[in-house]
């Protein structure tokens, strides 16, 4: 049984939204219960930009999240700030160590620090960070399948941007071993 109810938070231009779109498509490629509800700040590139995704098992009663959220996705230290606080007792808080260097505030959530932005750069393409977050994700919750995302991400990026799939595999797969790491 999934029961997904996520933050997703950062700047605009982090790819934030896309990781909530990726998501949901996935969801609904597992036939899941999805839902997607986005917010921008007063500007899309740079401004804040959030989004709830919810991807469940059961039918969905409302697709807000914040207040309820059973994991965080936190790609910037003033989306930590404002959202931290939604996380439910025992949910699991997905970090960009490379841009926020603060910890968790709270001892009653599991924190997970990713590098995301650093290994993007690693990986020659600073674009990809979300890509890592969401390798991350995805190996933490088991909400949806790596396949799933991977179909969801093929047909957004379509034929002529298929050459970045490679890319975005790697970077997702460094996600993924970034929490088995901090498992272990």
């Amino acid at each position: 049984m999934v029961n997904e109810r996520t933050i997703l938070a950062g700047f605009g231009g982090q790819g934030v939204m896309l990781m909530g779109q990726l998501l949901t498509q996935a969801g609904m490629i597992e036939g899941k219960e999805v839902s997607w509800l986005p917010s921008y700040g007063p500007e899309m590139r740079g401004g804040t930009a959030n989004c709830g995704v919810i991807v469940q098992t059961e039918p969905i009663s409302s697709p807000v999240v914040e207040g309820n959220a059973t994991s965080e996705i936190m790609m910037n230290t003033p989306s930590l700030d404002k959202f931290e606080k939604d996380l439910v007792p025992g949910g699991k808080l997905l970090i960009n160590s490379s841009l926020i260097s603060k910890k968790a505030s709270r001892d009653d959530v599991e924190a997970y620090y990713i590098p995301s932005s650093d290994i993007a750069n690693e990986l020659g393409d600073t674009r990809i960070a979300n890509m890592v977050m969401l390798g991350a994700f995805v190996e933490l919750t088991g909400a949806v399948e790596p396949e799933s995302i991977f179909q969801a991400l093929e047909s957004r990026l379509g034929l002529a941007r298929a050459h970045l799939m490679d890319i975005n595999k790697q970077a997702f797969a460094r996600g993924a071993a970034c929490v088995k790491e901090q498992r272990n």
